[in-house]
């Protein structure tokens, strides 16, 4: 559909990161902006208010009427029995998903640089972007997380690439093939792929099938970076017309890894360059082994870009992090507490093996809930009880919203913790998130690490902890039940 002569925006389901993002971009770039969205809550209300976009609470047939909208941009969340959404194609009003709106509205004959993979797609990205930035490349970005260097999850610069968090998930109600379909990746990254959104995808082979038909709309004169060490990326490469890059330890790596190295609050390793065949040393701060070979993707993908190895060392060194990526929330008594957005089992497993390298003299608590629709499910009841084996402590929390998913198919949290002490772990189990905060607060000592790991907001359980630790030893909390 045409977009010229588009003025006013209205954004149904637009208090997720994505769509409130891009709600922020549109405005920034001169549009006016409204939305709805079922439960807005901070920080992404309070920010869309800031910036004086109007939002309707809940959502309502009559909502669009009170801003006559040019065009309507339709979430991933919202179903087709919505009432906005059922308004919308009543009245054949003019409607994109959002992948298709920055396709639309922000891509625009630049060249797209599409960090995928289902491990990985944030930090690979937001440290990309930051690495063009600091090289002087003005990028543009959509990430779907906040980049603290920002304060954002996004950035409207003038240069001729646009990097974009390309997620496999499905697109909208009306369009069910992944979002990353949408972005014309000139540059293509694929870190990682494992079976997940078991929601949408029945197994792996549709999962793959999904990654394939991504590197199947690269151009010709385009790239697809590959990790060569993960067998479900490697066959990819027969399916990309343009030039296949590839990184890792394996000796068929164009851009390859060795000598990893550990230290407390850095990892170094060797990079060859594949052009001069030279052995490279690179370092960085971020924790973990996974995170040398996001970093591997990013030195490909920058060197296409034209930055000198030098500069991108330089850039790595400044990047601040993401947040809810290994985010440490300050220490606090003693005790350091981290928020992370982990919850497949790879990700909770390669989180607690870099957070007890990067801390080694620390008592590792990991307090885990499962959230998301895979992890909810028991697809993955084996493999979760194999993915705490570097934590000292685990506390598992029962899955909120169980009743949304079929009895058969449930995760069971309290068997899981029985399978995890089978292991030789210490492992509790908590019904509830207030039982689980209590619980920390009173067993943690100074010079523990608690990490707490959900791709939800667990009931702000971080900051609910870090608040509880401040109060002063002996003194009786305001909110105690006395």
């Amino acid at each position: 559909m045409e977009t010229e002569g588009v003025k006013k925006i209205y954004l149904v389901g637009i208090g997720g990161i994505a769509m409130g993002t891009l709600a922020t971009m549109l405005k920034e770039s001169g549009f006016e902006v409204a939305g709805s969205d079922q439960n807005l809550y901070p920080p992404m209300s309070t920010h869309l208010q800031s910036l004086s976009i109007p939002l309707f609470e809940g959502f309502s047939a009559e909502n669009p009427g009170r801003f006559s909208p040019d065009l309507f941009v339709m979430g991933n969340v919202i179903r087709r029995e919505n009432p906005e959404a059922q308004f919308v194609m009543a009245q054949g009003k003019p409607c994109l998903s959002m992948p298709q709106a920055i396709s639309r509205f922000f891509l625009d004959g630049r060249k797209s640089i599409v960090a995928a993979g289902t491990h990985g797609k944030s930090t690979t990205s937001s440290l990309l972007a930051r690495v063009l930035e600091q090289g002087g490349k003005d990028p543009r970005a959509f990430i779907g997380a906040f980049v603290k260097d920002w304060g954002a999850s996004y950035r409207l610069g003038a240069g001729e690439y646009m990097v974009v968090e390309g997620d496999e998930y499905d697109t909208a109600f009306f369009d069910k093939g992944p979002k990353f379909l949408h972005y014309q990746p000139h540059i293509g990254i694929v870190g990682s792929i494992e079976f997940d959104h078991a929601d949408i995808f029945r197994d792996l082979e549709a999962v793959l099938k999904a990654f394939r038909n991504f590197v199947r709309i690269i151009p010709q004169d385009g790239f697809l970076i590959l990790n060569a060490d993960d067998p479900n990326c490697v066959p990819l490469a027969s399916e990309c017309k343009g030039t296949v890059i590839t990184f890792g330890e394996s000796h068929r790596a164009d851009w390859r890894i060795s000598k990893v190295q550990f230290h407390p609050g850095e990892v170094s390793f060797q990079l060859r360059n594949p052009v001069t065949l030279k052995e490279e040393i690179f370092r960085s701060r971020l924790p973990g082994r996974h995170n040398a070979w996001n970093l591997a993707a990013v030195i490909a993908a920058a060197t296409l870009a034209g930055m000198s190895l030098k500069s991108i060392q330089e850039a790595v060194l400044t990047f601040g992090g993401v947040k809810r990526r290994q985010d440490v929330l300050g220490e606090f008594r003693g005790v350091l507490i981290m928020d992370d957005f982990a919850h497949h089992p790879t990700a909770v497993r390669e989180t607690l093996l870099a957070l007890k390298l990067f801390h080694p003299t620390r008592r590792l608590i990991a307090a885990f809930e499962p959230r998301s629709n895979s992890s909810r499910r028991n697809v993955f009841q084996q493999l979760y009880a194999g993915s705490f084996s570097a934590a000292d402590l685990i506390c598992i929390k029962q899955p909120p919203a169980m009743d949304s998913i079929p009895g058969e198919e449930r995760l069971d949290a309290a068997r899981l913790v029985e399978d995890i002490k089978k292991r030789g772990k210490d492992a509790r189990f908590f019904p509830r998130t207030d039982e689980l905060l209590d619980f920390l607060a009173d067993f943690s000592r100074s010079g523990d690490l608690i990490v707490c790991m959900s791709n939800g907001s667990f009931d702000d359980l971080p900051r609910k902890l870090a608040a509880q630790l401040q109060e002063p030893v002996g003194v009786i909390p305001a909110n105690h039940p006395l």
